[in-house]
This record gives C-alpha cells, structure tokens and sequence, in this order.
C-alpha cells in the first residue's frame, strides 16, 4: 500500500506541474519580447546577393578558354563533380601554386588538424578565432552551437540518458554528433585561417579556397567579404554551406541513417534534447539565464538552414544576449560538462557511486533538499578521442537558384527564452525514467 500511495501522490502532483510550466512559460514569453524591442535589424547590403548569384553562375559556367586562349585546365571543373567522384580537392593544382602558397597552405591544414581533435578543441578554436577578428560573426555563432554539441555528448555518459537508452545507441548518437562537429570544423575552420592570412598580409588570399577543398559556392562569398565586410552575409552564407557540407556527409549517410536517424532519433530527440541549442547568459540583473530555440526536424535541410539563421540573429542582434553570451564564453571555458553553465544542479564529478536504482531528485527543475546534483562528466571523461577520418570528396554547389531562398530578410523567433523549458524538460527526462523504472513503461 504505501508504494501504490507514493506513486499515486506523484502522479496527483502532474496538474500543479503543468501548471506551473504554463506560467513559466508565459514569463518565459514576456522576457523574449521585452528583448526584441531592443533588437536590431541585421540585413545584408543592398544588391550583394544579387551580385553573388552571378558570381555563383559564372563559377558553375566557366569559359572554356582561359584569357591566354588556352583550354581551361580540368581541375577548374573538379567542384562540379557530385559527393564522392572527385578526388581530394587541389591536388593537380600544386605545381601552378607560389613556394610561399604552398607553405601557407600547409601550415593551415597543420592548424586545422590540431585543432580538430575533440569537441572541446574545436569549441576553443572558434572562440579564440573570434576574439581575434569579431568581425567574423559566425566564429562566435559556431562556439556556442559546438558547446551544445559537447553537452549533447556527454549526456550519452550522463546521469539519465544511459537509463534509457542502450550502449549502442548511445554510442551511435555520439558517432553522429561526432562526425557533424569534426566535418563542419574541418571546412569552415581553415576558411577562417586563410581569412586572417590574408588579413595579416593586407592580400586577399580567396583564390586558394579550391586548395582546402571548400565549395565553390564560397569563393565569391569571401571575395565580397574582402570588399565590404559583410558579416551578416558571411554568416548566412556559411550556415547554408555547412549544412548541406553535412547533408549526404552525415545526414543521408546510409549508417547514420539506419542506426540514428531513420530508427529511434525522430521519437526520442525531444525527450533527449538533443533538438534544442540554448545560449547561457547572466541578464542585466545578473540572473542566469538560456536563450535559444528547438529544432523540430533534424533531417530537414531546410529547416536546419532557417534554425541556424534564428540562432544567427538572436545572437547578434539582441544586445543583451550578444554581450552576456561573450562574457560567459570568455569567463567559462567549455569542457563539456553541464555543470559549465548549471552547477546549481549538475555535477562534472560524480559525488557517489552510481545506484543501479534511480530516486528522484527534481522538482520543478531544481534538486531536492538533499539529493545529489546530477552528474554530468567532462568530455574527456566521457568519450575517448576518436580518429577524425577525411571527408567525402565533392561539392554540394549545383545551381544559385537552390540558394536564393535562404538570402530573404533574416528574421527573429518570437519566443526564445528557454530558462524555464530547459529545466522542465530535465524534469520530464527524470520522470521518463522513473516511468521505466518503477512501471515498465520502456519495455
């Protein structure tokens, strides 16, 4: 009798929770249009994009003569090639390349590579880049969706997910987020370095991005960007670029699509949170706060292209959420851990050993008088470094007018508060397990 009354007054209390999140919610609401009345406006420059579909056309259709009369070498068609028909990009081009070319190119790859070991290696390159140069927006925008993806790793080692999910499937979720975050690296990251050799030098350097093997869709992006600095065109480019760069990479791969995404991820993602990118921050009172949004189909490329803008434009253009994200990046270094934004209820070193039984320790998404935080390892606790494979040769790039699309008036989400929702959901991720637990609900 007395455990049918504990689970009976446990699920008695359902409604005040409901309840509760509703009004949370709600303020959650008001904060995120307060915000938006000091939001600014990011547009691209007048008539930039026009200019770039042109570019993108005329490098999609080169002449076949170059200015000397001369046939055009074959390796100027090399990025036309589909995924997986080209070999490794620039390789007949090296003898036409400077001694010096070739060292700075070397010495970029040499970078990219060390700094391509692990998410947290990664997460640190892009803040460092873009203290370095703040006019490269995405650098910024990049460090904090790559924290998320650390986070989303580590909760595969966490304290709840391996309650609900099986060895394997934990292993093949982290494969995924893995091999995205080291593939996007991989492209974007020596775009950046060549910007800021070039930017050392005073010489605009984009002629060698076919040498990285980067997308043809980027070079006259870069080229605008040398000219005007354009950073909300920069930025919206490079999300659309690095989406697709993952599409058939990652997200169409056959194993990816038969072990995560085509099997449990589309009715577990919510559940896990792995759809949902939070930016932590203190408020101008000093209140920690997230902001972000929810991503409800990860297999959508288009859809992964508009969330990335909205995560684009919350972060640049809400003062107060541009300016406490940078201060947290650079007051927090990333590790992977929960507890890097949270410690009021997650721990990054276990405080007890691990019960094979499960008591709750939330209510209303702070713990209990008494009960342990919730442990959330770092990294390097969690996953042993992997080996970060070559990416598939080939550009994504066909045609301007599968882009233009994306090139609208950016816009903001109505709502993006996620202080509250965030904690509710760690409360229904707790209560999934206690379901399983306690009534066999997960078998």
């Amino acid at each position: 009798m007395g455990w049918i009354a504990r689970k009976l007054n446990s699920v008695l209390r359902w409604p005040e929770a409901v309840f509760r999140y509703w009004r949370l919610k709600r303020a959650g609401h008001a904060h995120s249009r307060k915000q938006l009345r000091s939001a600014k406006q990011l547009e691209f420059h007048h008539g930039a994009v026009r200019e770039l579909a042109d570019a993108w056309e005329r490098k999609l259709h080169p002449p076949n003569l170059d200015a000397k009369g001369s046939p055009v070498a074959a390796f100027h068609l090399e990025a036309a090639a589909p995924l997986g028909d080209v070999q490794v990009a620039g390789t007949s081009r090296k003898a036409a390349l400077s001694a010096q070319e070739q060292e700075w190119l070397a010495e970029i790859r040499a970078e990219t590579q060390r700094c391509n070991r692990t998410n947290v290696t990664r997460t640190a390159a892009y803040l460092a880049c873009y203290r370095r140069h703040p006019e490269l927006h995405w650098a910024l925008l990049a460090h904090m969706v790559s924290r998320n993806g650390g986070w989303n790793m580590t909760d595969l080692r966490g304290e709840l997910l391996p309650r609900l999910l099986k060895t394997s499937q934990c292993e093949s979720i982290f494969y995924m987020l893995e091999r995205a975050n080291a593939l996007i690296f991989g492209d974007a990251y020596p775009q950046l370095l060549l910007y800021e050799q070039g930017k050392r030098l005073g010489k605009n350097l984009t002629h060698l991005l076919p040498e990285l093997g980067v997308s043809r869709f980027m070079e006259p992006v870069w080229h605008d960007f040398w000219e005007r600095q354009d950073a909300v065109l920069l930025s919206v480019s490079l999300i659309v670029n690095e989406q697709h760069y993952i599409e058939k990479r990652v997200v169409r791969h056959p194993f990816y699509q038969q072990q995560v995404l085509g099997t449990m991820l589309p009715a577990i993602q919510g559940l896990l949170q792995l759809n949902q990118v939070m930016f932590p921050y203190a408020d101008q009172d000093g209140r920690r706060r997230l902001s972000g949004i929810i991503l409800e189909h990860f297999d959508d490329l288009h859809e992964r292209i508009a969330f990335g803008k909205q995560l684009y434009m919350m972060l640049f253009a809400i003062p107060e959420i541009k300016d406490g994200v940078y201060k947290f990046a650079c007051s927090t270094s990333h590790t992977g851990s929960r507890a890097d934004y949270a410690d009021d209820i997650f721990t990054a070193v276990r405080t007890e050993r691990q019960q094979e039984r499960y008591d709750r320790r939330l209510r209303h998404g702070q713990l209990r008088t008494g009960a342990p935080p919730l442990y959330s390892p770092p990294l390097a606790a969690a996953w042993p470094e992997q080996r970060v494979l070559p990416a598939e040769p080939g550009d994504w790039y066909g045609s301007s007018t599968d882009v233009m699309s994306y090139f609208q008036q950016l816009t903001l989400p109505a709502s993006f508060d996620l202080t509250h929702a965030f904690r509710f959901g760690l409360n229904k991720l707790e209560t999934a397990v206690w379901a399983e637990q306690e009534l066999g609900l997960g078998e």
